[in-house]
């Protein structure tokens, strides 16, 4: 591995070594909503230090089978894994979770009353992403797939795609902190000693709603946005 800038945004660190992503999870250091935040500065919120931040990186054991350097790939190919992965994880996900969130409230809210606001928010983030996906899958990620294919500028029905792409990160950060209030609020996911298997199945379903929302972000912000501008950039030129 090079080297590390402690000026390099920690989602461009991501973007090239997809391994490091474990590491920031284990350290709660936010790549993907704000994935621009040079590794000084993340380091410094987290109050962590960058020394030792450094040395984790440094010794990651390197990408899992089932991860790609998607900074290579063709903007359509990441578009539809996009769609075809995370946004089908969604969908499936999201009502098993809508589900048992309702259930584990009712049944253990007098005992654990966070779980009422879990509830809550977990709606509020359900809300935000469906529609949130349709725009990607109907306007956006269209717009992406004829930038690539086009030989000469485009012109688009809403001006340039950094309008739709400002739209989306700005959904994505209001996603973020619904993921960061469900982490606060069930203690990192904490399994409690009274927590039945169904309390066990929602604490589990949304630890892996987090990592998967993560990683779904992180390819859109640091990698399709930035390239789709990148490319539409070089056309007009």
């Amino acid at each position: 591995m090079p080297e590390m800038d402690m000026n390099t945004p920690v989602g461009t660190l991501v973007a090239n070594d997809p391994s490091l992503a474990r590491v920031f999870e284990e350290l709660r250091i936010d790549y993907c909503c704000h994935g621009d935040a040079s590794l000084a500065v993340a380091c410094q919120q987290r109050q962590l230090d960058p020394e030792e931040v450094l040395r984790r990186l440094n010794q990651s054991e390197g990408a899992p089978p089932d991860t790609r350097n998607w900074a290579a790939a063709p903007l359509t190919e990441l578009c539809d894994h996009i769609e075809q992965t995370h946004h089908a994880y969604l969908r499936k996900e999201l009502p098993r979770l809508e589900q048992l969130t309702a259930k584990v409230a009712e049944v253990h809210g007098s005992r654990h009353p966070e779980l009422n606001e879990v509830q809550t928010v977990f709606q509020a983030l359900q809300a935000e992403l469906v529609p949130h996906m349709m725009k990607e899958e109907q306007i956006l990620f269209p717009a992406i797939r004829q930038l690539e294919a086009a030989s000469q500028p485009l012109s688009l029905p809403f001006g340039t795609v950094q309008n739709p792409i400002r739209m989306m990160e700005h959904e994505h950060d209001v996603a973020g902190n619904s993921l960061g209030k469900l982490h606060e609020l069930t203690g990192g996911y904490q399994i409690p000693r009274d927590a039945c298997n169904t309390y066990c199945a929602l604490l589990q379903g949304l630890h892996a709603l987090e990592l998967d929302l993560h990683q779904h972000i992180h390819k859109e912000n640091n990698i399709l946005f930035p390239r789709a501008v990148a490319h539409e950039g070089e056309l007009a030129r």
